[in-house]
């Protein structure tokens, strides 16, 4: 009798619950997403180092864009790598040649091999600040190990952080 309305009605309850073939990633930045191609630097639009986004940042702090473990924090806390519990290798870089600045204008909030959540606050950067120094403060968000999924779906426009801004299709 199950199977019967399941046929009359439709069985959704697979459309409730997430399907194990996809991941989420939440914006890691509150501010305006773009997509990789519109970035200045050719390492990132160019893909080189997988697939992503970038941010033009309204607000000064990194958060975690899903659980996971902290692979590295960089000592100039202008980029940290994130391995995430569903094995995303994901590379969180705050603006371009910030790595100059040798940690100046920045905190960081963690330190390798940390556990964190989704929403976890990782680095603080005053933003007027680095724009003064002259630095281009769009942040990419990669996900460095593109080629282990069939898909990689990006969202743009203005964004708070903990909003899904890339599905990760497994192949």
């Amino acid at each position: 009798m199950a199977g019967f309305f399941k046929k009359l009605f439709g069985d959704n309850s697979a459309s409730k619950a997430p399907t194990s073939n996809e991941i989420k990633l939440f914006n890691p930045i509150e501010g305006e997403v773009i997509p990789l191609s519109e970035v200045k630097d050719e390492v990132f639009s160019q893909e080189i180092l997988g697939k992503g986004i970038a941010v033009r940042p309204s607000v000064g702090k990194v958060f975690s864009p899903a659980n996971g473990t902290i692979q590295q924090i960089f000592d100039t806390l202008h980029a940290v790598s994130i391995l995430t519990d569903d094995g995303v290798d994901v590379l969180i870089h705050v603006g371009f040649d910030t790595v100059k600045l040798k940690g100046k204008h920045f905190k960081g909030h963690v330190t390798a091999e940390q556990k964190v959540k989704a929403g976890d606050l990782l680095i603080e950067f005053d933003i007027d600040a680095i724009k003064a120094e002259g630095y281009d403060l769009t942040s990419p968000m990669i996900v460095c190990n593109t080629y282990d999924y069939k898909d990689v779906i990006t969202k743009t426009g203005e964004m708070k952080p903990l909003e899904e801004v890339i599905q990760l299709v497994k192949g």
